[in-house]
C-alpha cells in the first residue's frame, strides 16, 4: 500500500470544498440548483457528485463544515472520500493554508487499510496534490505513519523483539543507516540490566536496537518503548486489561515511522534511534515484586509492580543516549494509564525540559494537526518516586499523578543532556475517525516533525 497523489492528468475532475457559511454563488447556476435539490448545505464531510450533461461528472463538491465543527474533528473533510466514485479530482476552490494543508494530508491517511489478515476495501479517488503544499513532504510524512499504523496493528505473535529487530533492519537498510543489536545475554555483558530483566522470562530475547543515520547538523536522540507485548509480568494484568497490549511497542513504531519521515526528507541532522524491545512474560525466571534492580546509571530501583515495566526498559536506553550528550533526546512510549485519564487518547501528553522546545511543539502541533498537550516535569513530586531502600521507586503507591512521576522517573537517567522531551503516548484510535481508522496510529510524531527546525535550527 502506498498513500501518494495522483498524477497531474486532462481529464481531473474539479473538486470544491464548501463551508456551510457559502452561499454557493461561485458554482455555475446547474451546480447550485443541483445542490439546492440534493440539500447540499457545506456539513462537514458531506459529497454531492454534480452530473454534466453527458453523463459524466462535472464536478464534486466537498462540505468543509463550520471552523467550530472543524475544532471538534480533524480531517473531518476527508470523510467525503469513501463515497467519492473513481477519479482523479484535483481541488478547484481557494482556500487558508492551513485547511489546504490539513484536507491533502488527511486525503492520504484516509487511504490507509491495515490488510495484512484480511483483503480491506480502499478509497478508489486520487487527488492531485493541492497547489501550494509541499507534495513530497506530505508523502513522506503519510508513509512513515503508515509504518508506524503497520507495525502497532500488528498482533504479537508475528510482532516480537525479533520482527521489531527486522523492521528497524528494513528502515536502515532503504535509507543507509547503520544498525547493532545486542540480545540475550550480552545485554548484561554490556550493560543493560534492566532490558535483560524486564525480557528475560519471554521466549524470544530481550534486546537493544541502535540506529545511526545522518553525517552532519544537530544531533537528534529518538527512544522508543519496544514492549511487544505486556502481561503485566507477576503482578498479572486481568484478561480485559491485556487485550491491547500489542501496542506496547507503540512508542518504537512511533520513533520508527518519525525516523523514516526525517531520513526520507532528508533532514540535515545527526539521528541515532534506540529501541529496547523486549517481552515483559510470566515464568519462572521472571523479575518479581520486591526485587531491586541496578540500572546501566548506576541507580538501584525497587520493583513495586511488574506492570511497571516499560520505564525500567527506557531508563537503560535513556542512559546510553545521554552518554552521547547529544543536542535533543526525545521518547516516545505508551507508558501510563494516568496519561489516558488526563487526557484521552486522542492527545499526546509531553513533558519538555526547556520552555522554547515546548513552545515550538504546541507550535508543530497546530500546522500539522497532530494535537499534543504539556504537562509538568513538577519537583514537588520527586520524593514519591524515591522508597528509601533503593534509589527509586518503579511503582509509587497511593496512584496519585502517575504520568508526572513516570516522567521524572525517567528524567533521572537523562543527567548530561540539558534538553530532553519525553511523550506519554496512547498509540490506539479506539473509535474510527476520517483519516485515523480503529487501530494503531501514531501521536506526536508530526508535531516533533514540524518543530524540529526550530527546536534544532535546521
Amino acid at each position: 500500500m502506498t498513500l501518494t497523489f495522483a498524477s497531474q492528468t486532462d481529464a481531473t475532475i474539479p473538486l470544491y470544498l464548501i463551508e456551510k457559511s457559502d452561499t454557493l454563488s461561485t458554482l455555475p447556476k446547474s451546480a447550485q440548483t443541483w445542490a439546492d435539490a440534493n440539500g447540499f448545505d457545506g456539513g462537514l464531510g458531506k459529497c454531492l457528485v454534480v452530473p454534466s450533461t453527458a453523463g459524466g461528472i462535472e464536478m464534486a463538491l466537498i462540505g468543509l463544515g463550520t471552523a467550530a465543527a472543524r475544532k471538534r474533528k480533524r480531517f473531518g473533510a476527508v470523510a467525503a472520500r469513501g463515497a467519492l466514485p473513481e477519479g482523479v479530482y484535483q481541488l478547484a476552490s481557494a482556500h487558508s493554508d492551513q485547511i489546504t494543508q490539513e484536507f491533502a494530508l488527511g486525503w492520504l491517511l484516509e487511504g490507509y487499510r491495515f490488510d495484512r489478515y484480511a483483503k480491506q476495501s480502499i478509497p478508489k479517488a486520487q487527488l492531485v496534490a493541492p497547489d501550494g503544499v509541499n507534495a513530497a513532504q506530505l508523502e513522506a510524512i503519510a508513509a512513515g505513519e503508515l509504518t508506524t499504523r503497520d507495525l502497532i496493528n500488528t498482533p504479537a505473535e508475528d510482532m516480537g523483539p525479533d520482527e521489531l529487530e527486522l523492521a528497524a533492519n528494513k528502515l536502515a537498510k532503504t535509507h543507509g543507516a547503520t544498525i547493532t543489536t545486542i540480545s540475550g545475554k550480552a545485554l548484561l555483558d554490556q550493560n543493560f540490566p534492566m532490558v535483560h530483566a524486564v525480557g528475560r522470562a519471554a521466549a524470544r530475547a530481550p534486546r537493544l536496537i541502535d540506529m545511526r543515520w545522518g553525517d552532519e547538523g544537530p544531533t537528534l536522540t529518538l527512544v522508543g518503548k519496544g514492549v511487544c507485548f505486556d502481561t503485566g509480568g507477576l503482578n498479572l494484568k486481568p484478561g480485559a486489561s491485556m487485550g491491547l497490549m500489542k501496542k506496547d511497542m507503540g512508542g518504537a513504531a512511533t520513533v520508527l515511522g518519525l525516523a523514516q519521515m526525517i531520513m526520507t526528507l532528508g533532514l540535515k541532522l545527526r539521528l541515532r534511534v534506540l529501541i529496547p524491545a523486549v517481552e515483559n512474560a510470566v515464568a519462572g525466571n521472571a523479575f518479581r515484586p520486591g526485587d531491586i534492580l541496578t540500572s546501566r546509571k548506576g541507580l538501584t530501583v525497587e520493583i513495586n509492580n511488574t506492570d511497571a515495566e516499560g520505564r525500567l526498559v527506557l531508563a537503560d536506553a535513556l542512559a546510553l543516549a545521554d552518554e552521547d550528550k547529544p543536542d535533543l533526546i526525545v521518547s516516545m512510549a505508551t507508558l501510563t494509564g494516568a496519561a489516558r485519564v488526563a487526557v484521552g487518547p486522542d492527545l499526546s501528553p509531553f513533558y519538555a525540559t526547556e520552555t522554547a522546545d515546548a513552545g515550538a511543539l504546541r507550535k508543530g502541533a497546530e500546522s500539522s494537526a497532530d494535537p499534543v498537550w504539556e504537562m509538568p516535569f513538577w519537583d514537588p513530586y520527586e520524593a514519591m518516586i524515591e522508597p528509601g531502600i533503593a534509589d527509586l521507586d518503579n511503582a509509587p503507591k497511593g496512584g496519585f499523578a502517575g504520568s508526572i512521576t513516570a516522567a521524572l522517573f525517567l528524567k533521572r537517567f537523562v543527567t548530561d543532556t540539558p534538553r530532553y522531551v519525553h511523550f506519554d503516548i496512547y498509540g490506539w484510535n479506539p473509535t474510527a475517525a476520517p483519516g485515523r481508522p480503529k487501530g494503531g496510529v501514531g501521536m506526536g510524531a508530526r508535531a516533533l516533525l514540524d518543530a524540529l527546525p526550530d527546536m534544532l535550527g535546521l
